[in-house]
């Protein structure tokens, strides 16, 4: 079977990770990729609208729902493949990992450390379907995607037929990349070219490095790495458990500003006049010059403490940077409280906040 329709009114609420979304219009389920496809295609010759679906995890829908065709992506395939390959820097053999965009992603992360295959351990515990990785260029703890991504084999939704990108195709910067934005490409394969050993890549984050007991740019080994990510991100609330409220969240809520060296400079006064002339402010530096600031530092400073919220929606008891819905709430809930934080934000640092999930139906 490629590709099966359910009963209508299927609620999108049960499809993301935050618990909340009105009602598609129409809902499908594609177990191939020539299913995925298919579905696409069929839509978009009706003029109907579309919305790709993968693990919700990275979504906030309206409540009012969907008013078009939902394709939910469910094919699966994984396959490795030994290329012959010797990574010039390491010496180690490099494999090619074939992923359909409906694989679940930490399983996957799970079976390739547990194959003896880095440089996807620091992206455990990350919720969602491989297809979603290359749109967001997902990354945590000093990895992302962009890294290992050889090629992404997408359905051309203007051209009419399948078209393999090349990693410096898919244009990938911090938290973006061609696909993000922009529904001309559906994203139906994904391949990544890791490598065999039994280390991971070096260590680059210090958060980990600290929970390891190395020293960045160290590697350790893979499933000590894994293990490692795996405990930060529980005691964040980011790694899903249906038992705790807090993980009921679509992950980080806002990416990490990158500022230049003068914005950079005007924030230090606005800390330094708000909480204290030595108020050390958190920035790594990027090669051209630009600094990454701490959302969740900025969020915190403001005055939005871990559990904030008055109504129904609510920051994290662990985290900041995760709004959730611990029961009860409404998407427009979850976006009065987004836009009070970032509006709180952006009057005591002058930076306003960008949201990291996709919306539906919806604007910040």
């Amino acid at each position: 079977m490629s590709a099966h329709t359910e009963p209508a009114a299927v609620r999108l609420a049960d499809h993301t990770t935050l618990g909340l979304g009105g009602p598609a219009r129409s809902y499908l389920a594609a177990d191939t990729t020539d299913g995925l496809v298919a579905a696409v295609a069929a839509a978009d010759a009706a003029g109907e609208p579309v919305l790709v679906l993968g693990g919700g995890s990275n979504l906030v829908v309206a409540d009012t729902g969907f008013p078009g065709t939902v394709v939910h992506v469910a094919s699966r395939g994984v396959s490795l493949e030994e290329t012959g390959e010797t990574d010039p820097a390491s010496g180690e053999p490099v494999v090619l990992l074939r992923a359909q965009a409906g694989a679940e992603w930490d399983p996957l992360v799970e079976r390739v450390v547990a194959e003896g295959l880095n440089g996807l351990e620091f992206l455990s515990g990350i919720p969602g379907r491989v297809g979603s990785t290359p749109i967001q260029n997902v990354g945590a703890y000093g990895q992302d995607v962009s890294q290992t991504v050889r090629e992404v084999l997408v359905y051309d939704r203007r051209g009419g037929g399948l078209r393999v990108l090349s990693a410096a195709e898919c244009g990938f910067t911090y938290r973006d990349s061609v696909f993000k934005g922009d529904d001309r490409y559906v994203v139906c394969e994904v391949v990544f070219a890791l490598h065999r050993g039994k280390l991971s890549r070096p260590v680059a984050y210090a958060e980990v490095a600290r929970a390891l007991g190395a020293e960045a740019g160290e590697r350790v080994p893979m499933d000590l790495a894994r293990e490692a990510v795996l405990g930060l991100r529980r005691g964040k609330g980011m790694v899903l458990d249906p038992d705790d409220p807090d993980t009921r969240s679509a992950g980080s809520f806002f990416t990490n500003p990158v500022v230049s060296p003068a914005e950079f400079a005007a924030v230090r006064e606005r800390a330094a006049a708000l909480l204290g002339p030595d108020t050390p402010v958190p920035g790594h530096p990027g090669a051209d010059g630009s600094v990454k600031l701490s959302a969740a530092w900025l969020i915190d400073r403001a005055g939005f403490g871990k559990g904030y919220g008055s109504g129904p929606a609510r920051l994290s008891g662990k985290h900041t940077l995760a709004l959730t819905n611990p029961g009860g709430a409404t998407t427009a809930d979850l976006l009065d409280l987004a836009r009070e934080v970032r509006a709180g934000v952006e009057a005591a640092f002058g930076v306003r906040l960008v949201n990291e999930p996709v919306m539906v139906g919806v604007s910040l």
